[in-house]
């Protein structure tokens, strides 16, 4: 079982505690090279650099469940045939910008 101080599921996703931010932005801005710091400033709801600190350490814990969580999650969206630009436009963006700054360091 998962736990930590830092991040709780709900409604079969994972939340930084006690905010409605998903863990799974925080990591789309982690893994493309943002600073806790920087994180903190893109979602100010956070107010604490630990929160911030403790979902990034949830996520390096947990890499590979994470990782395959957001893959599902990636892939349930395009299957419910509603555009994830629509349903989620926000993460749907930083989906974006994080694939091409992947792409960016990969070529």
């Amino acid at each position: 079982m998962m736990h930590s101080e830092y991040i709780e599921r709900r409604d079969g996703g994972y939340y930084v505690a006690g905010t409605r931010i998903s863990l799974d932005s925080v990591v789309y801005a982690f893994n493309r090279g943002d600073s806790p710091e920087r994180i903190m400033e893109e979602f100010p709801i956070l107010n604490r650099v630990s929160r911030v600190y403790g979902a990034i350490a949830f996520y390096l814990d947990h890499k590979a469940d994470i990782d395959q969580y957001l893959e599902e999650t990636e892939r349930e969206f395009e299957a419910s045939g509603i555009p994830m630009e629509q349903a989620n436009p926000v993460l749907w963006e930083k989906i974006q910008r994080a694939r091409a700054r992947m792409g960016e360091s990969h070529s």
